[in-house]
């Protein structure tokens, strides 16, 4: 019992150092409206956003805007990692298909996602099927780079080791190069679940009835200030959340990186 509260105590200690600033910030956040160095019309105090949260919550709007919003962010998400991580496996594996595609590549990834936003609803409609396409779409890139980026940089020694050894080109594949290529394809993944986050939020502000997209801009054009802080703290909650798990992923899947540099 004393050893567990002894580790709990190491934890809270850790946690208070590393999220000092974080504690700073929010005091300044709840101080400044009220002391009147801020309009609190403008920017409210972080407990009346709470308090706004928690009423939202009470009325099932907020469960029913967070679920809009997981559901087209993972579905797109999910489904770009599922169709371009293989993609780009293979661009950086085979060089002449890269080199066929190499133009279409940079002339996509150079075209921002929220200037095709007019192109995706006319096409596809104000519907679920636009704001997941848009979705997959931004995360595509960061996917795509990194992960064809991941499997040029594996090391040629280890590769030529491998071939030495007699492996045949699946092995060399499944046992070298992807593992070799995990930590940079990482990267690539949460670089697209933070893009996945801000253009889903871009495209509910448009044509949607539910998400904190729309929670956000509903509450600006209606006043609610509260909420619509609230609604912005609500996705960096999902946007860290994704992050953690990602990182999660990435040790359970990177483990030797860690045996290798402990």
């Amino acid at each position: 019992m004393a050893r567990a509260l002894h580790r709990f105590v190491r934890w809270l200690v850790a946690f208070g150092r590393r999220s000092l600033l974080l504690l700073v910030l929010l005091a300044a956040w709840e101080a400044a409206p009220r002391f009147g160095l801020i309009d609190r019309a403008f920017l409210p105090p972080f407990s009346e956003v709470i308090a706004a949260g928690w009423q939202l919550a009470q009325s099932g709007e907020l469960y029913d805007d967070v679920t809009a919003s997981l559901l087209r962010a993972l579905s797109g998400f999910l489904i770009s990692v599922v169709l371009v991580v293989p993609l780009g496996l293979a661009i950086g594996w085979y060089a002449r298909l890269g080199d066929l595609l190499n133009q279409i590549i940079e002339i996509c990834r150079n075209t921002a996602p929220l200037a095709l936003l007019p192109v995706f609803i006319l096409l596809l409609g104000i519907g679920e099927v636009s704001k997941v396409t848009m979705v997959i779409y931004s995360c595509a890139w960061p996917l795509l780079l990194n992960t064809i980026a991941a499997v040029k940089q594996v090391d040629p020694l280890l590769i030529k080791s491998a071939r030495t050894m007699g492996a045949t080109p699946p092995q060399l594949f499944r046992k070298v190069i992807l593992p070799a290529a995990l930590p940079t394809i990482f990267v690539g993944i949460r670089l697209a679940s933070a893009a996945a986050m801000l253009v889903l939020v871009a495209s509910e502000m448009v044509g949607a009835k539910a998400g904190l997209g729309y929670l956000i801009i509903y509450s600006q054009y209606s006043f609610l200030i509260p909420q619509m802080y609230f609604g912005i703290l609500g996705i960096t909650v999902i946007g860290l959340t994704f992050n953690a798990i990602l990182e999660a992923l990435e040790r359970r899947f990177t483990r030797w990186k860690t045996t290798v540099t402990a």
